[in-house]
């Protein structure tokens, strides 16, 4: 059970929670660690290894890998914020957390959410831009512009993090102090405020809306255009060529979204715990590692790019 203390009107207000994680599968703790631990090591391994490749490769010093890179280093930080954590819980019977520990895990989480949603809709604005406008993708995406452009993401994450957060953690909590989930996420912890929490939820739900449809929905525009430009080009090679250029984007947004919209775009969000556990797991741990799998192995310049640096290093430690 939670820590707790008694205020003056007989209410008992909770001082820590409990992450209940994966505790109703004690005999698969052991097992559960060593896939999470597994596949943690792989997604950060391969998300450096992206933005490595992009740093030291200057055929990829363009707008659209710069922001792959930026999107690896946020997935990255988006896994440290949960995972570790996680872990550690699996190997010890205590998986007690401070109210000012799960505050301040769930907004970095929403921060670097929000974060990837955003930048996964610039990501899809620059393939507009390169197919639709490449005779002025140049002067369109110049560095000053994706700069503006990436800092207005990081601020739009920040805001929406910061203000979803205080909201949540406005009054105390008093139910029990036990968070049915393995992080401390939006519904389960606001399940346990004192205060009756059904207008913060629906508006923490109209944020979601605002972030995820909004940014999904820019996302959609961007490739109804681009695919109007594709289906005006002639030769079916450059057809291929065009949309090989947004496959593996594509693919990491209906992933990333399906995710997101199963999670946060239901008003009952909370209502069963098992199964949003279930997606959690899917979105902190395994949609992280599709990044680097998904463009390592569907986009051909950052694998010819990958090549000719392993080619390089293995030349010099000759």
């Amino acid at each position: 059970m939670a820590p707790e203390k008694q205020r003056g009107n007989g209410t008992w207000l909770v001082t820590e929670f409990v992450l209940v994680g994966f505790s109703n599968l004690p005999h698969l703790r052991t097992t559960l660690f060593a896939l999470f631990l597994l596949t943690y090591l792989v997604t950060v391994s391969g998300n450096v290894t992206i933005i490595t490749i992009i740093h030291v490769d200057r055929t990829l010093h363009t707008p659209m890998y710069r922001f792959l890179a930026v999107l690896s280093l946020s997935e990255t930080c988006y896994t440290l914020v949960t995972i570790p954590n996680m872990l550690a819980h699996l190997l010890m019977e205590s998986q007690a957390i401070s109210i000012s520990g799960c505050r301040a895990q769930m907004f970095f989480f929403l921060v670097l959410g929000c974060n990837n949603c955003f930048l996964l809709t610039l990501m899809g604005y620059d393939r507009y831009v390169a197919i639709c406008h490449p005779l002025r993708y140049s002067v369109i995406m110049r560095p000053t512009v994706c700069l503006c452009l990436g800092t207005l993401v990081f601020c739009s994450g920040f805001s929406v993090a910061l203000i979803e957060t205080c909201m949540i953690f406005s009054s105390p909590f008093c139910r029990g102090g036990r968070v049915e989930h393995f992080f401390c996420d939006i519904a389960p912890v606001l399940q346990l405020s004192c205060a009756d929490s059904a207008q913060r939820a629906l508006g923490i739900f109209f944020l979601s809306v605002l972030v995820v449809l909004f940014s999904f929905l820019l996302i959609l525009l961007s490739y109804a255009f681009i695919v109007a430009a594709i289906l005006r080009i002639r030769s079916a090679a450059g057809r291929r060529r065009a949309f090989s250029t947004c496959a593996a984007h594509l693919t990491v947004v209906v992933v990333h979204f399906g995710c997101a919209s199963i999670i946060y775009l239901r008003p009952d969000s909370g209502a069963n715990p098992a199964r949003d556990r279930l997606v959690a797991v899917f979105y902190t741990v395994v949609t992280p590692l599709l990044n680097p799998v998904v463009y390592t192995l569907r986009n051909k310049e950052v694998r010819v790019a990958l090549k000719r640096t392993l080619a390089r290093s293995g030349g010099v430690s000759r």
